[in-house]
């Protein structure tokens, strides 16, 4: 009898990497307790198998109370673990007099490359502007790597030389330059009206 054994690609496709992404409205006065409160859930979230990563998006200005916590995991699953874990239910609790008024998101693909969360109700960012900033962030970051370490990548054999260079891509890209792209142009991404 033939085992069938899944490939890595088969089970990256069915549990792939995550973002979540939680916005909230701070009570007016609470700003410090809310900071304190953030620093601790993310210390909590650290300990979670496959976290990758979070950025805390604070307000822009005195008029705006929203924070936007993105944190990342290398499996849906794992995200979920957390989502569901009892620590994440003890960390929401404690937050509870600290706000207002809540929203969470959970984003899969390349939509987590660009984790500013709209408002709530609000459609992500329209396909032809994720592929615009895209390209803008991959045509730089290509002709630096080639002027760079053209040479070094040209000796090398085929497949090696496009393994690291595209390891070294999604790595920039997903933890160096993305992130900074959508903040830079998140007034386009995610217009106010």
């Amino acid at each position: 009898m033939e085992e069938f054994v899944e490939s890595s690609e088969d089970q990256r496709r069915k549990d792939p990497p995550a973002t979540g992404v939680a916005s909230r409205r701070i009570e007016p006065g609470r700003e410090g307790e809310f900071e304190d409160w953030t620093s601790g859930i993310l210390a909590a979230v650290k300990e979670f198998p496959g976290y990758l990563g979070s950025d805390v998006l604070r307000p822009n200005n005195s008029e705006d109370d929203e924070y936007r916590i993105i944190y990342r995991f290398d499996h849906t699953s794992n995200l979920k673990r957390w989502e569901e874990s009892d620590e994440r239910r003890r960390w929401l609790d404690r937050a509870e007099p600290l706000v207002r008024e809540q929203t969470v998101h959970r984003l899969t693909g390349l939509e987590t490359w660009f984790t500013l969360p709209s408002r709530a109700g609000e459609p992500a960012p329209p396909r032809y502007k994720m592929a615009l900033v895209t390209w803008l962030a991959v045509f730089p970051t290509v002709l630096i790597i080639f002027t760079l370490f053209g040479p070094l990548l040209n000796l090398l054999p085929t497949v090696l030389r496009t393994l690291l260079f595209t390891l070294t891509m999604v790595t920039l890209m997903t933890y160096v330059i993305m992130p900074r792209m959508t903040r830079l142009f998140s007034f386009w991404l995610y217009p106010k009206d």
